[in-house]
């Protein structure tokens, strides 16, 4: 196998703040001594690459750096420490590339918040290349047969919206309010919900993302575009009692629906905030969050066993992400149709073209 693995790649590669991302040749990496050398097929494009090509955050990345996070492949190298993983075995690349596993949360499976943690197409090399190296503990463990353009958006979309449900701590046969819904994380938040036994409120604007999100399994639409007041509506859709959602998850890529929440929520809810705007706040009425005992919290991507968790609905056929495949070159017209917001779902990057 080590044979056939070429010297150069093609990839996609941030350069400068805002792009445009440069689609071009570099040196196929050789994998550290607990790491292992994917030959990656299929990767997602997530809402985070466009913040990390636009440098959004206070978060210190690499430049430059080869983008991506949702990548699907096959081991073809390994290095000398690592167990567990041969070669053709099939990974996925995460945005949680490796963390340091001694710390106090990584003892605790929080290995997310761990302070030696890097991140794949933000401090280290990502998916959007032909082949990269990843740390072996934390490479996705993929079955055997499964379609890896299918499951590439799993390894983010729908590990972290598995994860925010998780969070909420709604049980089965109440109701979960998605904000962002038809979006690529909302289209597979939908469907994580419907396999837990929760009622979905789907809130998006636009009929087409409306009708893709009823035919997701949402019970309910709300339009932002159109409604008089997000508030009614909401509460409105939420059974016969119209209390409201008992959990809320926020996948919006604007600020405005972080404030809207707990106008909404079911008292003793919770607001799970997932989504991060560049530079959004999240304010809410201290008298009402107290009496009402609301819970707003944040929640970040997923461990390693919620990973496998997540994997395993896509394995047992509860979860399709509704995904176009383009190939690696078209990253940028990606890039640009996720700026206008006219994605509905998700885009899978073939790595061949």
């Amino acid at each position: 196998m080590a044979d056939q693995i070429p010297r150069e790649q093609w990839a996609a590669v941030i350069e400068k703040d805002g792009g445009p991302i440069s689609y071009k040749k570099i040196p196929v990496p050789k994998p550290g001594h607990d790491q292992v050398l994917v030959n990656v097929k299929y990767s997602g494009v997530c809402h985070t690459d466009l913040h990390a090509l636009n440098n959004d955050w206070p978060l210190a990345r690499k430049t430059p750096v080869v983008g991506g996070h949702e990548g699907a492949g096959v081991v073809v190298a390994k290095g000398e420490l690592v167990t567990g993983l041969e070669i053709g075995d099939l990974v996925g690349i995460k945005w949680l590339n490796s963390s340091c596993l001694s710390c106090t949360f990584c003892m605790q499976s929080d290995e997310s918040l761990c302070q030696a943690a890097e991140l794949s197409g933000y401090t280290v090399d990502g998916s959007f290349q032909q082949y990269t190296a990843t740390n072996a503990a934390h490479a996705a463990r993929i079955p055997p047969g499964a379609d890896l353009a299918a499951v590439a958006p799993i390894l983010c979309a729908g590990l972290t919206v598995y994860k925010g449900l998780k969070e909420s701590h709604a049980r089965p046969g109440q109701f979960v309010a998605i904000v962002g819904a038809g979006g690529g994380l909302g289209s597979l938040a939908i469907q994580y919900a419907r396999a837990m036994g929760l009622h979905v409120i789907a809130i998006d604007g636009g009929k087409e993302k409306g009708e893709a999100c009823v035919k997701l399994g949402a019970e309910a639409y709300v339009d932002f575009t159109t409604s008089k007041s997000i508030v009614d509506d909401v509460k409105a859709a939420s059974g016969s009692d119209g209390l409201g959602p008992h959990a809320v998850l926020l996948l919006a890529p604007q600020e405005r629906p972080f404030q809207q929440a707990t106008g909404y929520v079911r008292s003793k809810g919770t607001v799970v905030c997932i989504g991060m705007p560049a530079g959004a706040r999240v304010s809410m009425p201290v008298f009402d969050t107290v009496v009402r005992m609301i819970q707003v919290k944040g929640s970040y991507v997923g461990n390693r066993q919620d990973t496998q968790e997540a994997i395993d609905f896509f394995t047992r056929g509860l979860i399709h992400a509704p995904y176009k495949v383009v190939g690696l070159s078209e990253v940028q017209s990606v890039f640009d149709m996720m700026k206008e917001n006219k994605i509905v779902g998700r885009y899978v990057l073939d790595m061949s073209r």
